[in-house]
C-alpha cells in the first residue's frame, strides 16, 4: 500500500526557466532604459526627421528585440513562479499599460522572482550535496495528520511543499486520510484504524506521527485510549491547542443558535460532496474550546506515553502582529490575542505545550509564523524562516533518536 500524494517539487528545468525569465526581464528593463536615452539624444542632436529616416530600421529591430525579451520573460515567470502569487499577477496585467506605474510593477516582479530563483537554486544545491546522507530516512515511516476543516487531497497537499522536501531527503510519507471535521474521539477512531492498516500492510512495525492543529488532539486520543501505542514510535504535535482556545468558547457562546446551525449545515453538506461520510462541524469546534479540550487532555494525559515507548514533543509559533498572516488569520489574530494571548492567528501560545520536549518558533525577522505557515499553506518563502528546512531538521532529529 502506497497512497503517498506528494505535491510535485519544482524540477530543475522549472527553476532554470524561472531564472531565465527573471534574467530576460532584467535585461529588458536595463536595455530599454539605455536605448531610450540613446534614441532621445540622437533625435535631439540630429533632428527628428533626419534621424527617423536614418534610424527607422534599427528602431524596428530594437522594438522586436525588446518585445521578445519582455514577453518571453513575463511568460516564463508567470508560468513558473510560486512566490509571485495571483494578486501580483493580476496587478501586473492591470498596470501593464499605465506609464511609470508599469515600470514600478515590473521592478517588483523582477525582485520577487529573482529572490525566488536564487532561493530555490540554493535549496536544490543543498539537497544535492546531502542526497547521499538521506538525513530523513527514519527507521519508521512518517504519518502526517491534518487538522480540522481540511482533507488529504490528491492534487492539493495539506502540507504544501514539505512532504516533497522530506522525500527528497529520504523520508517515507503517509497521510491520515481521516474526515475533515469530527469530534476528537471519532477522528481518533479513524486514525487508529489507519495506523493499524499501515503497519499491517507495510510491515513497518511502527509510525512516527506529525500532527497539525486538532490532528494532535486526535492522535493523542488514538494512542492513549484506542490501543495503538505499540504501533507508534513518536508523536510530534504542531500548533495543537492542547488546552483549547478561549476564543472558541466565546464564539460558540455568543453565536446565535440559528447561525451556528446554518453554518454547520452548509459545511457538512459541502464536505459530504468532497468525500466525508459523516462530517460534524459542531462536534469538531466544540472539542476545540478551552473547556472541552481541557477535559479531553485531562483524560488523555493520564496515559504514560513515555512508559509506552512513545516519544512525544510539541511545536508552536506566533504571528507577532496581524499582518504576519493572510486572511482570515489577519482578522482573527487580535481577537485571539484578547482571549488567549500571543498566538498564531488561532491558538494561543500557552496551549501549545505538551510532551517531553517543546519548541517555540519565533522568527527573528519582522514577519511572524502563523498557524497556516506551519503547514506551508500559502507556499510562501518567509524571510527568516524556511518551513521546508525546519521539517527536514525535525525528521532528521527523529532519525538521530533511532526512530
Amino acid at each position: 500500500m502506497n497512497d503517498r500524494r506528494t505535491e510535485k517539487p519544482l524540477t530543475v528545468a522549472r527553476i532554470h526557466m524561472l531564472w531565465m525569465g527573471n534574467l530576460m526581464l532584467s535585461i529588458f528593463l536595463v536595455s530599454v532604459v539605455i536605448l531610450s536615452i540613446w534614441l532621445v539624444n540622437r533625435l535631439l542632436d540630429d533632428g527628428f526627421k533626419e534621424s527617423f529616416f536614418e534610424l527607422w530600421w534599427p528602431i524596428l529591430l530594437i522594438i522586436i528585440f525588446e518585445n521578445l525579451l519582455f514577453w518571453g520573460g513575463i511568460i516564463l515567470v508567470y508560468m513558473t513562479s510560486v512566490q509571485l502569487g495571483i494578486r501580483m499577477r493580476i496587478i501586473g496585467i492591470a498596470c501593464g499599460m499605465i506609464p511609470v506605474v508599469h515600470i514600478i510593477v515590473l521592478i517588483m516582479i523582477i525582485s520577487i522572482t529573482g529572490r525566488e530563483a536564487r532561493f530555490e537554486k540554493a535549496k536544490m544545491k543543498l539537497d544535492e550535496q546531502r542526497s547521499a546522507q538521506q538525513i530523513c530516512r527514519t527507521k519508521y515511516p512518517i504519518l502526517m495528520v491534518h487538522g480540522v476543516f481540511f482533507r488529504d487531497m490528491k492534487h492539493l497537499n495539506y502540507w504544501g511543499r514539505v512532504p516533497a522536501e522530506l522525500e527528497k531527503n529520504g523520508a517515507t510519507i503517509y497521510y491520515g486520510n481521516h474526515q475533515s471535521a469530527l469530534s476528537v474521539e471519532n477522528s481518533a477512531k479513524e486514525l487508529a484504524l489507519r495506523i493499524k492498516n499501515i503497519v499491517e500492510e507495510t510491515g513497518c512495525e511502527k509510525v512516527n506521527i506529525i500532527a497539525h492543529s486538532k490532528g494532535g488532539l486526535d492522535t493523542k486520543f488514538a494512542v492513549a485510549a484506542l490501543g495503538v501505542s505499540p504501533y507508534v514510535a513518536s508523536i510530534t504535535t504542531v500548533n495543537t491547542p492542547h488546552k483549547g482556545c478561549e476564543f472558541a468558547d466565546f464564539l460558540l457562546g455568543k453565536a446565535p443558535a440559528g447561525l451556528r446551525d446554518k453554518v454547520a449545515a452548509a459545511y457538512n453538506g459541502t464536505f459530504k460532496k468532497l468525500g466525508d461520510t459523516t462530517p460534524s462541524f459542531i462536534d469538531a469546534v466544540t472539542d476545540l474550546t478551552a473547556s472541552r479540550a481541557t477535559e479531553i487532555s485531562g483524560y488523555i494525559d493520564q496515559f504514560d506515553f513515555k512508559g509506552a515507548g512513545v516519544y512525544t514533543q510539541s511545536i508552536g509559533s506566533w504571528m507577532k502582529k496581524a499582518t504576519s498572516g493572510a486572511f482570515p488569520l489577519n482578522m482573527s489574530y487580535s481577537f485571539v490575542n484578547k482571549f488567549d494571548g500571543p498566538n498564531d492567528g488561532l491558538v494561543g501560545e500557552p496551549s501549545f505545550h505538551w510532551g517531553e520536549h517543546y519548541t517555540f518558533l519565533e522568527n527573528k525577522k519582522k514577519r511572524g509564523i502563523s498557524h497556516a505557515d506551519m503547514i506551508d499553506l500559502s507556499r510562501e518563502n518567509i524571510a527568516g524562516f524556511d518551513i521546508r528546512e525546519f521539517y527536514v531538521q525535525l525528521v532528521a532529529g527523529l532519525k538521530e533518536r533511532g526512530l
